[in-house]
């Protein structure tokens, strides 16, 4: 047996020990994960849902308001406060829809894609360093262990959306 043999096999007994620091890791990895957008977002009294908010509308422009809260997973009350404020402060247009004028369409102005940007890169920066510390198998196994994290529905969401924009 080969040793990536032996060690994807002793993957499959897991202790609870090693359960708890791998669920540690993740807390500790999303700490660092978020810390630079967090300084950057308390600059201008943001939080972090504003940053997903500008991170999705910047994936998908054009998105309604109603796939945003299904991508976010948030009720309309909390997803409207994001949003008066974002548009309020000149970073996301709100445009009425063409074919159902009801609908509202989101865009990010030069302003919110220049703070997504920041935002975005402190993040990117961050992956990229670790990725090449890890390698090219870690960071797939990585990528495989988080999709099979996501529940069935919120894994076809995340799909759908990474292979419109592949």
């Amino acid at each position: 047996m080969s040793d990536g043999a032996a060690g994807g096999e002793s993957l499959l007994f897991l202790t609870d020990e090693q359960l708890r620091k791998g669920i540690e890791a993740m807390f500790f990895a999303y700490r660092g994960f978020t810390a630079d957008p967090d300084r950057i977002l308390a600059e201008m009294d943001y939080g972090r849902a504003h940053h997903r908010a500008l991170h999705f509308i910047n994936r998908s422009p054009g998105l309604t308001v109603n796939a945003l809260m299904a991508v976010l997973g948030v009720t309309k009350q909390s997803l409207n406060r994001v949003l008066r404020r974002l548009i309020a402060d000149g970073l996301v247009e709100s445009r009425v829809g063409r074919r159902d004028r009801r609908e509202r369409h989101l865009y990010l102005t030069a302003d919110g894609a220049e703070l997504e940007r920041r935002l975005s890169e402190a993040q990117r920066a961050r992956m990229r360093a670790a990725y090449r510390a890890a390698g090219p198998q870690a960071v797939a196994g990585f990528r495989q262990v988080l999709e099979a994290m996501m529940d069935d529905q919120i894994r076809a969401q995340y799909q759908a959306m990474r292979d419109t924009r592949a």
